[in-house]
């Protein structure tokens, strides 16, 4: 195992071939872990990844994992999803980025799997409320170890802080995403280099606006090859996570084929919510439902495939960006804006997760023991869905 301080950086190309694999095989086992416990959203996520790969093991600085966490938030796609497979690529090339991301969605699209089996059945979701409520305050306490590491490499002059500070504002004003996320890019970029000759031209390539996307209504019977060319087009153009993916299936799925009901939806949302994992593998639930097993997973390949490509595509480039001066203090106020979003979803998170004396206690306990005594966050999120479970036992 490398020293958490002094961070891996042979390329894995020059490695010898039984250091290639082994270097895979710990790929493998850390994300297949991280995708059984990862509950919580992209936050969440975040923080498990950045215990794992940046703290216990040293993979990669502080700074590299903010770096393709900001690249990450300016494609489309699932954030938490694709900085596992920008973590693979770093570590382990083309192979790397391939066993990492399969690993990290592999765990909850087979949960999510067997889930739509048992509710095409029995047109019922399994009772798993009582393992939410146990570890969504454990995730809180995790989330809030992850900011203050990450924030103090974030917020790391005046320009960044302020960018941060003003992202977290206009968020709870409503101001979308993405949009916060590049001014606030573009306002650290302007301030720092202001003193600098050149022009602007040619910086950095922004975002594209969403694509609009219809679907076809023409017959009810679904073929999977319908399913995987839907979900690839959403994996294509999706910015903003898990929560805009569901306004898409109600837009498209709902309202316009009517492939599905809105209590379908309303379920398929219900077991994204409840098992670990990215929720983007909610896609795996409606294309059982729309095309049993051959429509999970063409849903499944063609939602996440746009993320393994453009990782692939855009990985390479992040040296070279950090390089220039300009797009240098750009990714440096993305990434400000990025632990500032992260902290606004704390909150939003800790109030629908500390609801009681029983949860609030347990987010303070956890706090103390990944603060104090640094305990490893799988026994924390293991810990607490089994005191959800006790307690509504007994």
């Amino acid at each position: 195992m490398t020293s958490p301080h002094a961070p891996a950086s042979l390329p894995f190309a020059k490695l010898p071939p039984a250091e290639q694999r082994q270097r895979l095989r710990d790929l493998a086992i850390v994300f297949l872990k991280l995708g059984a416990i990862a509950f919580g959203g992209p936050a969440a996520h975040t923080a498990l990844i950045q215990d794992e790969v940046v703290t216990r093991r040293g993979w990669l600085t502080s700074e590299a994992l903010l770096d393709l966490i900001g690249v990450t938030n300016l494609i489309p796609g699932p954030n938490s999803t694709e900085l596992a497979i920008h973590i693979g690529y770093e570590r382990g090339g083309w192979r790397g980025l391939a066993i990492a991301g399969v690993c990290f969605i592999l765990p909850a699209a087979l949960i999510v799997w067997v889930l739509a089996m048992v509710y095409v059945r029995y047109q019922s979701v399994p009772a798993l409320g009582w393992l939410m409520y146990g570890i969504k305050p454990v995730i809180i306490a995790i989330i809030v170890q992850a900011l203050g590491k990450l924030g103090r490499k974030a917020a790391k002059d005046w320009p960044t802080t302020l960018a941060g500070v003003a992202v977290m504002v206009a968020f709870f004003v409503q101001i979308d995403e993405i949009l916060l996320l590049v001014l606030a890019g573009l306002a650290v970029m302007v301030i720092k280099n202001r003193r600098l000759p050149g022009s602007f031209s040619g910086l950095l390539w922004l975002p594209l606006p969403l694509a609009q996307m219809t679907a076809s209504s023409e017959a009810l019977a679904i073929a999977w090859h319908q399913v995987f060319w839907f979900f690839l087009k959403i994996g294509s153009v999706l910015y903003g996570g898990g929560y805009v993916l569901l306004a898409f299936l109600q837009r498209d799925l709902v309202e316009r084929s009517q492939w599905l009901t809105s209590q379908q939806l309303l379920d398929a949302i219900a077991i994204g919510q409840v098992t670990p994992g990215p929720l983007f593998t909610t896609a795996t639930f409606v294309g059982y439902v729309l095309a049993g097993h051959r429509g999970a997973i063409a849903a499944t390949v063609g939602i996440f495939l746009p993320g393994f490509l453009l990782v692939g595509l855009v990985n390479p480039w992040v040296p070279k960006l950090r390089r220039s001066p300009w797009v240098s203090s750009f990714l440096d106020g993305v990434n400000a804006a990025s632990l500032g979003l992260m902290a606004t979803v704390t909150y939003t998170l800790g109030r629908a997760a500390l609801v009681d004396g029983l949860t609030i206690a347990l987010a303070i306990l956890s706090t103390v023991l990944v603060f104090r005594f640094k305990i490893n966050a799988v026994w924390l999120v293991l810990a607490g869905g089994l005191i959800g479970f006790l307690s509504q036992s007994f």
